[in-house]
Formats: structure tokens, sequence, C-alpha cells
């Protein structure tokens, strides 16, 4: 799952980008390695996973990760191919969600490209290009739909119907993922066509850093736009936190960020967000020889969640021993815990909830 950075030029996409890239100076539990020039993995930084360090004394700790993608700045025209649109437009198409960077500071020695900082109409232009390039897609399908719909083909009339309202919903100017419809009609017409607005949004304000924490006017501005969006607005002065990145000792970043505010920096609280809207969710295995977090869609069985250990774990799946996070460190361990009578068995209809510690029983 992978959550791409978009964004105008020069409003702060690389910088980010590269902020996130040197969290590992921040705390060694935060690496960062580089798969491709503008793909990282980036561990997602989570207390819980610290305290069961400190309560279980493992030989080794494993965190969840998310992958952040760097998409080059859109510019006007994208959709029909302006600066390098369309391959711009397919790095989009090919992440799971969307960190939409807008400028929201002032600094005249940084060109902006439309000539002075207004984030309401960089959105809107990002938002157009994007929503042209699914007007594209919408109109190419309804083609082929429309003419099995005229032959009286019940399934292709449904979808005539879902994708008419996509379309005049583009062409309205809103994005695919506003368009209510029922699950069933969106999970068998509109996911397969991988529209770039039907993907889940974060607004991420890049602001100086003494708006770091209250923000300005210019994110007041963009909460107000985008209040009915159901979308997260995050705040981060990222040159400074890049900056604070540069710093030798621990202890200065962390004198840095106080200065600022800040307990933790902005880049933490970015990652966690983009877990979360990437659906994602953590449960925990914990022993002497390691303490991991895994990762797992929210919703996921108790054999899927398994699965994502190793495939022989689902497929022999007999039942889980389940200890919540809370329970786990009000009794410092698992013995203790099951003295209690804390434990619980689940079977494989359990839903796993973000936290869980378990062991898994299986048999192939």
């Amino acid at each position: 799952m992978k959550a791409g950075i978009v964004g105008l030029p020069n409003v702060g996409k690389s910088t980010l980008f590269n902020c996130l890239s040197n969290a590992k100076a921040q705390s060694a539990n935060f690496p960062f390695c580089t798969i491709e020039p503008n793909v990282g993995v980036v561990n997602v930084p989570d207390p819980r996973l610290k305290k069961l360090e400190e309560l279980v004394n493992p030989e080794r700790v494993v965190p969840a990760t998310v992958e952040i993608v760097d998409i080059a700045g859109l510019v006007k025209g994208a959709s029909k191919g302006e600066g390098l649109g369309n391959q711009f437009l397919g790095n989009i198409r090919e992440t799971d969600a969307i960190i939409h960077v807008l400028r929201c500071f002032e600094n005249d020695n940084i060109v902006h490209v439309d000539g002075n900082v207004n984030p309401i109409r960089d959105k809107e232009t990002i938002d157009i290009e994007l929503q042209l390039k699914d007007l594209e897609t919408v109109d190419k399908k309804l083609e082929k739909v429309k003419k099995a719909a005229r032959t009286g083909n019940k399934d292709a009339m449904r979808e005539d119907e879902v994708l008419s309202a996509v379309k005049s919903a583009l062409e309205s100017g809103k994005s695919v993922r506003t368009v209510q419809v029922d699950e069933t009609s969106r999970a068998e017409f509109i996911k397969p066509l991988q529209f770039i607005t039907d993907k889940p949004v974060l607004y991420l304000c890049n602001v100086n850093d003494d708006a770091a924490v209250t923000g300005n006017a210019y994110v007041e501005q963009v909460r107000e736009l985008v209040k009915d969006e159901n979308a997260e607005v995050l705040i981060l002065a990222v040159g400074t936190e890049a900056d604070i990145t540069e710093l030798e000792s621990y202890e200065e970043r962390k004198e840095f960020l106080a200065d600022m505010g800040l307990d933790e920096p902005g880049s933490a609280k970015l990652i966690r967000s983009a877990y979360k809207l990437l659906n994602q969710e953590t449960y925990f295995t914990a022993g002497v020889k390691e303490v991991r977090a895994w990762t797992i869609n929210s919703g996921a069985t108790g054999p899927q969640a398994a699965g994502v250990i190793h495939t022989d774990f689902e497929k022999g799946f007999i039942r889980a021993e389940v200890i919540k996070y809370d329970t786990y460190v009000q009794y410092g361990s698992e013995q203790k815990v099951k003295e209690a009578g804390k434990l619980k068995v689940e079977g494989k209809e359990y839903i796993v909830q973000d936290g869980d510690i378990m062991h898994f029983l299986f048999n192939v």
C-alpha cells in the first residue's frame, strides 16, 4: 500500500520526502530505506511498540511500515500532457492514497509557480487536473457500457447509471470520492477503474515554523474549504523539520522541537496519518526473540491476520490467543495475563482489533 505526495511545483513535496527519508536521524526506531529514487519505506512511529519492548526485552523489534511515493509537481494542463503530466498522473494512479501538499507560507526566495501564495487556487488547480483525467477514464468506459445497456443487459444498465453519476460529478467539479452510491456498486463499477479522485486524501499545509502548532490564515482557509470532504488536515513546517533532522544529537533535536511547541516531529504524525489513510491497522506478536508490529487491513479476520505472517498460518488456522494491549501493559507479561484469566481465545470469525497482541495456533 502506497501513499503518494502530490502538489504544484515548489510547495515543499521534495523537502517533505527528504524530511521523511531522514526520519532515522530523529530516533533509531525510525529507519528509512529507499527502494527507488522516489519511493521510500518509512517505519510507522508507534509508542505501543516501544512499551512492549520495555516489558518483553526482546532480541529485536520490527515496526510496521508504510510506502511513501514522491511524485513530481503537477502543473495546469497535466491532464493533457503538460509538464510530463501523463507520466505523473500515471504515478498517482498507482498509489492507494494521496497526501496533497499545499503551500501555506510566504517566502520571497521561493518562487510560486503562479506568482503568489494561494492554497485554495492551488488545490483547485490540482483537483481539476485529476478530475479531467478521471473524466477521460469514465468517458471511455461509458462508451462500451452504453452499447451493452441498449441491448437490455441489466448489469450494464446498473453500471451505466453509476458511471453516469460519476461523470456528472466530475463535470460539476466534484471528485469521485464524493459520489454517493451503495458499497456494492462502488466495489463493482467504480473501484476497478482506479479513479484518481476516488482515493482517500490528506491535506498537508506546509507552513513557516511560527505557525507549526496553531496554523495561520491560509490553513484556516484550507480547513474551511475541505470541511465537507471527510479529509484530515495536518500542519507541518516542512523546511524547519528537515533542518532539525540534520542536527547531530537527539537532545538538540528534542530541544529545537520544544522551542517550536512540539512534543514530537510533525513527520511522525504524518506517517501515522498516512498509515491510517491507507486503512491500515496494527497487531503485535511479542516474545523474547522478537516484538513485531504486523500490518493488516481494517476489518481483517483472525485467519487473514495470521496469513500476513505466512500463508500456511491462514490455511491451517485453528484459533488465536488474544491479549488486549492495555491488558498486557496492566499485568506486565503474558504469563501474568494468563494467570489473571484475561487471555481470550478467538476463532475464525474474530475481527482483529488495532493493538491486539496475538499468538496463532495452526495445523497444515
